[in-house]
Formats: C-alpha cells, sequence, structure tokens
C-alpha cells in the first residue's frame, strides 16, 4: 500500500471515545444490558477461528458498537516470513466484524515457527526499522487498511540499538503511513525499566499518528515494573495520559485489564476517569462513531527477560 494512500486512509478513521476490552467474564452482562460503552476492542487470535459461542458474542457487539481487533501474533518484527494464513483470517474477521481497525505490536513473538507466546523487543536500529518497514508495506496490502501498531513494555534494552523507539516509530510512520497505538503504561513500564523519562518519551512521539491509546495497571516491584494489566491504573500513568491525549488530538482511549478482573461497572468506571484528564478537548468531540443498529452501517475498514505477561494472558482467555 502507497505511504500516501494509507494516511490517507489513517486520517479518515473514526474517534470513538472511550472503549473496554472484550473479555469473556463481561459476555453475559454485555449481552443482557448492551452498557453504554462508545467500542469494544477484541483480541484477535481469541476469535479467528472460533466458531462457537465468543464468535457468536462478538458478532453481536459488533451489530450494536464499534469494534477494534487487536493481536498479540503477527510477529511484525520476526526474520521469519509473515504468516499470510493468520493473515488471511485477520482480514476475514476484520471484514466480518467491520473492525474499524486492525493492531498489533512492534516486537517478534517467535522464531523458526515456533510461537513463544510472548512480545519480546527489538533492537532499535537502522537495519530493523528497513525490514519492519518492509513487512508493514506486505501486511498492509494484504489486509487492504493501514496497520496500527503498539509500543511494547520492555524490561532490558539493546546496546546495539541506535535509535530512540519514539524516532523508530516516526521514520516507520512516514515511510509506510501506518498508524500507532500509543500504550502510556507500557511507556511509563519501560521508561521505569530503562532509567528514562516517560514524558521525554511522549514529547518525542509522532502522537499526530496515534488513533488509539491504552491505559491499564501495573505491578511495582521496587527495582523494576510488570506490565500486568491486572489492578486500577496508577496516578502517575493517569498524568501520562493526560500528556499524550491531548497531543493526538482526541485518540479513542481503551482500558485494559486482563487479570483478577473485576465487575463490568467497576471497569467501567476505572475507564470513565479518563475523562478528568483529557484537558481542553471535550470528550464528545472524539465520539464521532454512534453504536450501530444494522450491520451495513459502518465505517472504512480499515535483551529481555520478563514477557508482557498480560498481553499474553489475552490470548489465551476463551
Amino acid at each position: 500500500m502507497d505511504q500516501k494512500v494509507a494516511t490517507h486512509m489513517l486520517q479518515s478513521l473514526p474517534k470513538p471515545g472511550l472503549g473496554l476490552g472484550l473479555r469473556n467474564v463481561h459476555f453475559d452482562h454485555i449481552l443482557s444490558t448492551w452498557p453504554e460503552v462508545d467500542w469494544f476492542e477484541a483480541i484477535s487470535e481469541n476469535f479467528m477461528d472460533s466458531g462457537g459461542r465468543p464468535r457468536h458474542v462478538l458478532d453481536q457487539v459488533a451489530e450494536r458498537y464499534p469494534v477494534a481487533l487487536h493481536g498479540v501474533s503477527m510477529s511484525i518484527g520476526s526474520t521469519d516470513p509473515l504468516n499470510f494464513n493468520y493473515l488471511t483470517k485477520l482480514k476475514a474477521l476484520a471484514d466480518d466484524t467491520r473492525a474499524i481497525w486492525a493492531s498489533d505490536h512492534l516486537c517478534w513473538t517467535g522464531i523458526n515457527g515456533a510461537n513463544s507466546h510472548d512480545l519480546l523487543p527489538l533492537p532499535l536500529t537502522e537495519e530493523a526499522l528497513v525490514h519492519v518497514i518492509e513487512r508493514v508495506r506486505i501486511v498492509q496490502d494484504h489486509l487492504e487498511r493501514p496497520l496500527i501498531l503498539e509500543n511494547p513494555s520492555s524490561y532490558l534494552t539493546f546496546k546495539q540499538s541506535t535509535l530512540a523507539e519514539p524516532e523508530f516509530f516516526r521514520h516507520l510512520g512516514e515511510e509506510t503511513g501506518c498508524g500507532f497505538l500509543l500504550d502510556v503504561n507500557n511507556v511509563f513500564v519501560s521508561c521505569f525499566n530503562a532509567g528514562e523519562s516517560p514524558a521525554a518519551y511522549i514529547e518525542a512521539f509522532p502522537c499526530e499518528r496515534v488513533v488509539q491509546m491504552h491505559v491499564a495497571g501495573h505491578e511495582d516491584c521496587g527495582a523494576h515494573i510488570i506490565d500486568t494489566h491486572d489492578q486500577p491504573v496508577r496516578t502517575e500513568v493517569w498524568q501520562l495520559f493526560q500528556q499524550a491525549w491531548t497531543k493526538t488530538s482526541g485518540a479513542a482511549t481503551l482500558l485494559e485489564w486482563d487479570g483478577n478482573i473485576p465487575d463490568f461497572a467497576e471497569c467501567h468506571a476505572e475507564l470513565l476517569k479518563a475523562r478528568g484528564y483529557m484537558g481542553d478537548i471535550p470528550v464528545d468531540a472524539a465520539r464521532s462513531v454512534p453504536q450501530r443498529s444494522q450491520a451495513g452501517s459502518h465505517s472504512t475498514p480499515i535483551d529481555f527477560l520478563i514477557p508482557d505477561a498480560m498481553d499474553q494472558t489475552e490470548l489465551v482467555q476463551p
């Protein structure tokens, strides 16, 4: 896909407001109450091969809400060949659910055909950048929509890296037209573990290409932080979200909660805290996609030691 075409498609994407991850523990509540949530995010791998209840629930949700797909297995940074069987199933799922976009992580997940089920960080070098640029172009051609890539959590850095992560993302967007999912909790975790400034990371990040943001909780282990998604969002992460959100001109925002998941009402209440950090941009200005009542009404498709634990927990949820 040509960079200009991808960028044009990216700029036309909706801004659906505040969303939640579609988790199986909330299925019954969602189907029985159809809560006032702006949109839902579904883990791609949980629904690609499912013809049972999970897929039925997703189809029902997609009839009434905007849905985005979020993957953990594309392995865009791997040296293995791209998995076109996976990409074909992802495209079919995105088309069937009229997904507003499909995202994954700037990482690699395995080698020689083996999936580690971890989001493994890349050495941020010019060579890696050229490699990822080519693979993103191929994926966008196959999916016929811009790819949205997320900054992963990391626990160590590579001595070989020659680019800062925000710089790597900027070059990647400029060369491919792809978009970004800015996870501010991951920024906080990675910067803490590397002894860097999360505020400086946000200032350097190409926020003009951010279409979605994540907030989540983490576990503070003193000398390091683990991205666990199993507790409320820390105040420091909300403050980082506040800095970033206005720079994105109102990106869609989603709360991730994947371990020790409370009931839907508590998750929703935690999500709504975002409103207090959204600065001068009215929350309603970020809600350009109404809930759908018909299937036909939709927008244009579109060195490590500790794994990014909760992103992988998402993968195994039924």
